[in-house]
């Protein structure tokens, strides 16, 4: 049967996940409206377009995989303490990245603290698109968002539609990327790590651009 397969043309393959809440219209929407008058008005405006999402890492997170004698399962030594930190990062088109690595929940505040740290890095207007977390439309970034919004413009993905955003996989690209022969003791471990991580992206834009080049998110970026 599998001969058969692929002569069809088939392959054995995991399927992607799709929310069953997702609205097919409101993504074709974005796709091929939204998106294309963003673009447009950023490159207009000479601006800059950033896709952003937060992450949380915990200490406790699965190993992954790796190869051992049959019948003898490999050993990863770590703490059995728990705990975790948080990161909001954001990435250009253009193939810049911007992070924060902090260790309280993430909240309207410091959804705040991280706009005002991405405008200080930009001569120009940005662009920024994010999912539709409750901080991100609270009433006190939306008051900040006014005050600055020469600066900065928030613009919203359809509901239920992380497919959408090349900064998820920068999240998936961190977890898998995080040390496995050795796991941090304590948090301030885990955030050294987890900046070490972003640090080392922000000096490989060619990777950066490749998550928007990804066969499920295919958006067309200048290069």
């Amino acid at each position: 049967m599998g001969k058969y397969l692929k002569r069809w043309g088939l392959t054995f393959q995991r399927p992607d996940k799709r929310a069953i809440e997702q609205d097919a219209e409101g993504v074709r929407t974005w796709q091929e409206e939204t998106w294309p008058a963003i673009r447009a008005r950023a490159k207009a405006e000479r601006g800059e377009i950033l896709f952003a999402d937060q992450v949380g890492i915990r200490s406790d997170q699965v190993t992954g995989r790796t190869w051992g004698a049959k019948g003898q399962t490999p050993v990863v030594r770590r703490t059995g303490n728990r705990f975790s930190v948080n990161a909001m990062s954001a990435i250009s088109t253009k193939g810049r990245m911007h992070f924060m690595v902090f260790t309280e929940s993430f909240d309207a505040t410091v959804m705040c603290r991280f706009l005002a740290r991405l405008v200080g890095h930009f001569g120009r207007k940005v662009h920024l698109i994010v999912d539709r977390h409750s901080a991100h439309r609270s009433k006190a970034v939306r008051a900040w968002l006014a005050d600055h919004e020469e600066k900065i413009e928030l613009h919203f993905l359809p509901s239920y539609s992380p497919e959408l955003n090349p900064d998820e996989l920068v999240n998936a690209d961190l977890k898998r990327s995080l040390p496995h022969s050795h796991r941090a003791r304590n948090q301030t471990e885990l955030a050294s790590e987890t900046r070490r991580f972003f640090h080392r992206r922000q000096r490989q834009p060619h990777v950066i651009t490749g998550y928007f080049k990804a066969p499920h998110v295919r958006y067309i970026i200048d290069e």
